[in-house]
């Protein structure tokens, strides 16, 4: 093969490094949810307890989202992303040390810390790799590794305990991978410009767009905030994220209350969600990207990828008032599908608006907004619940509905037309 032609796909191998840290990151994060009833028992934390853990990874994600935003555009793609997860692994180890519930606190707070780091750091990769008519369609595929840690976690982690004896391997195993996926990100990653496997070709390709001649001086924080595009952001996290939240926290949950759906059985049905989101996610992630190629818009083609995901979450509203298992399985799958879609566009959106040189700043803004969106509405909905019961559940489920296109709303009103700023 002609090395021309196997050096211009390269940045997709740079997007699989991304796909699979990503993935990491979402058994990393779903370790203790699986374990916690096991845990629970063993340990003997109480519900205010675990209460407790689940606020301190909550308070640190949302912190470090800014602090490590900006750390990442300081010192670097490579650099940020190293440390990042060398956090993180430290942090998924630490909790097999915890004997009391303090210590996984303590654990998650720091997990927290290093995972803060992921997605501002891919999504400047992802600005740095490629042009903005396939941002939307990398950002789906490699936040499409949120789907699937989410779908081997439940796989893998109780048959690796039952067969070692020990929940404490659950925080281990990861961790050599986490080292092979460095030593390859160490030795694989560099800017396109500088890269020796990147092509002419491929460089004229990812440099497209008329930001590759900016400057790469490091834009501060004020230089940011004042424009509308940061807050629309900001709004399109707090109202979205939160819903996504929802799914995790309360989807077994409520499967379990509503249809009986217990432990043994959550498997397929979680699957079948996680991998039709995923599908989907992609597929409305790439929906604004063809428009960009088609020859629409950015403000066009961003917005109408984002009222298809929209739409695609408005049956969602009916999942409490059904009693089909199933149904209620594919109408969840649809809207976390269009939460995927949702995220894909919104990530994609930073770098349509903001130069490369920032995109980990925002990006770490908007995950801030999205966290705190995140605590609200575990509060809120743990209230409800309280006072409801199993009939509260369709007020989340309404929200969850019409969020999206709420949140579309108020993005256009915040900025009519999406064009990049020139800062």
């Amino acid at each position: 093969m002609n090395p021309t032609k196997r050096s211009i796909q390269f940045r997709w191998f740079i997007l699989v490094l991304l796909f699979l840290a990503t993935t990491i990151l979402y058994i990393d994060r779903a370790a203790l949810g699986i374990l916690a009833p096991d845990l629970q028992k063993s340990i003997g934390w109480s519900e205010e307890q675990y209460g407790y853990i689940n606020t301190a990874f909550m308070i640190a994600y949302a912190i470090c989202f800014l602090l490590m935003g900006s750390i990442i555009d300081r010192i670097g793609t490579k650099k940020g992303y190293l440390l990042s997860i060398g956090i993180w692994s430290v942090a998924t180890a630490a909790h097999a040390l915890a004997g009391r519930w303090i210590g996984f606190a303590i654990a998650r707070f720091s997990l927290a810390v290093g995972q803060s780091g992921n997605f501002p750091s891919a999504i400047k990769a992802v600005a740095e790799w490629f042009p903005k008519k396939e941002r939307a369609l990398a950002v789906g595929i490699f936040n499409g590794g949120a789907n699937m840690g989410t779908i081997l976690a439940p796989l893998i982690i109780p048959g690796l305990v039952l067969m070692a004896g020990t929940w404490r391997v659950a925080f281990l195993w990861t961790i050599p991978i986490s080292l092979i996926w460095m030593v390859l990100w160490f030795f694989n990653y560099n800017r396109p410009g500088q890269h020796k496997r990147v092509s002419k070709e491929e460089l004229s390709h990812i440099n497209s767009d008329s930001e590759s001649t900016e400057s790469s001086e490091r834009l501060p924080w004020k230089a940011i905030l004042p424009h509308k595009g940061a807050w629309a952001i900001a709004v399109a996290k707090f109202m979205a994220d939160p819903i996504w939240w929802f799914y995790l926290f309360w989807g077994a949950k409520f499967l379990n209350e509503k249809f009986g759906v217990n432990l043994k059985e959550i498997g397929l049905p979680f699957f079948t969600i996680y991998l039709v989101s995923w599908g989907m996610g992609i597929l409305l992630g790439g929906f604004s990207s063809r428009l960009l190629k088609r020859g629409s818009s950015i403000n066009r083609g961003r917005k109408l990828g984002m009222l298809a995901c929209g739409i695609c979450a408005i049956p969602v509203v009916f999942v409490p008032h059904t009693d089909s298992l199933w149904l209620a399985i594919a109408l969840i799958s649809l809207a976390a599908g269009g939460h995927c879609g949702w995220s894909a566009n919104v990530f994609s959106l930073m770098s349509d608006i903001f130069p490369k040189k920032a995109t980990a700043s925002v990006a770490g803004f908007g995950g801030f907004c999205g966290a705190v969106g995140g605590a609200i509405t575990a509060f809120g909905v743990g209230k409800i619940l309280q006072n409801v019961g199993v009939d509260g559940y369709a007020i989340p489920f309404l929200v969850a509905g019409c969020g999206y296109l709420i949140a579309l709303l108020l993005i256009h009103l915040i900025i009519p037309k999406i064009e990049p700023l020139k800062l």
